[in-house]
């Protein structure tokens, strides 16, 4: 099987406006193309756009806006995993030798029709997502003594990241009693403690080893891939103070790429609410289960980076677009560019996305 590395990345800055979804995408391609070496139309053979929009034949049209004929073109959807899922997509089609260059788009508007769960009935009237962070967010509080500041302290220092980062949504910083007065939205989770549906898109750029040297001398090697789906429905969900489809995808992506959880220097974790990134220190084994309150408390002395760019909470949450920007964040740390939020002394890198209550989720790891 052949290795796969991701040889460079574009972003919009995420917002909230008028602009058509195809409109959005195209930016991030466009900085793809002049962020990346020599890249031509021509040299790619693969196009996959992960979005949870409605919009019909995207891969296909977005090639054909920007001229590239590719042997293969389709669209991922996994609501907010998709983006992930579609770099593990992307992986695979290269590893497997059935393409060599594979543009990978993400891309969501605000709204977008997976912002609410609809499809889901165990949930009968509460098709928000905080309704599950809420019982998620208490759980944990019972079991473990995890305390309202604890949960707060993540989304500091999220907007204190993404105040570094000029492609996020949210450029102001909050303090601990900001988190704790913003407005109750389902007890004990407030609008602080949520990420926000916005516009946006990212891009990546996959390569075999082959042509990695043609793109890139800082390729960002793809070292470890995990994924699991426990079930849909939130009546399914047996644990509320632990996701375990984020456990067993962490597990495989740490055997594949023959690491541990303490070589982690920097990680993009799923903070769709601040109890998520508690749940996720615990549950990729960044911290025994429990201590994730007392983690977030130092987090600034740990050993592992976590959300440089903000998060989902700080950068937005575009949904289709987020595992592709939580990856582009990773290569832009490793290729030394992230500028005021650069990493020092990076080896190993990951990403965990995941959809729906965790019942399922992505991980992907990254190295140089």
């Amino acid at each position: 099987m052949r290795r796969v590395a991701a040889a460079g990345y574009g972003l919009t800055k995420f917002r909230k406006n008028d602009d058509s979804l195809y409109s959005v995408a195209s930016e991030s391609m466009r900085d793809l193309f002049n962020n990346v070496n020599k890249l031509s139309q021509n040299d790619i053979d693969a196009v996959l756009v992960s979005t949870c929009d409605n919009a019909q034949y995207t891969a296909s049209i977005l090639s054909e806006m920007f001229g590239i004929k590719p042997k293969i073109a389709h669209r991922i959807e996994n609501m907010c995993n998709s983006g992930s899922n579609a770099i593990i997509s992307a992986y695979s089609y290269i590893a497997a030798g059935l393409c060599d260059v594979a543009m990978v788009v993400g891309v969501e508007k605000a709204n977008s029709p997976s912002a609410k769960l609809e499809w889901d009935l165990t949930r009968g009237p509460f098709k928000h997502p905080a309704h599950w962070a809420a019982m998620f967010s208490k759980a944990h509080m019972d079991e473990y003594g995890t305390t309202e500041e604890q949960l707060a302290l993540v989304s500091v220092k999220n907007r204190k990241n993404a105040a570094m980062n000029p492609s996020a949504y949210f450029q102001k910083k909050v303090s601990v009693d900001d988190v704790l007065k913003s407005k109750p939205i389902v007890k004990p989770v407030k609008l602080y403690d949520c990420s926000a549906p916005c516009d946006g898109a990212a891009s990546i750029l996959l390569v075999a080893e082959e042509r990695v040297k043609e793109f890139t001398d800082q390729p960002v090697w793809v070292t470890g891939i995990g994924q699991r789906t426990m079930c849909a429905s939130f009546s399914n969900v047996k644990e509320l103070t632990r996701m375990d489809s984020t456990i067993l995808a962490a597990r495989d992506a740490y055997a594949m790429a023959k690491i541990k959880p303490i070589m982690i220097d920097i990680a993009e974790v799923h903070d769709a609410f601040t109890i998520c990134e508690i749940l996720a220190y615990e549950d990729l084994g960044f911290v025994e289960k429990g201590h994730g309150g007392r983690f977030a408390e130092s987090i600034d002395s740990a050993s592992v980076n976590v959300n440089t760019r903000g998060g989902l909470i700080g950068a937005g949450h575009p949904i289709g677009a987020t595992g592709v920007a939580q990856a582009a964040e990773v290569v832009m740390q490793m290729q030394n560019k992230a500028g005021k939020r650069q990493v020092k002394n990076y080896k190993n890198g990951l990403i965990h996305n995941l959809s729906a209550a965790a019942t399922s989720a992505t991980v992907v790891t990254m190295g140089v």
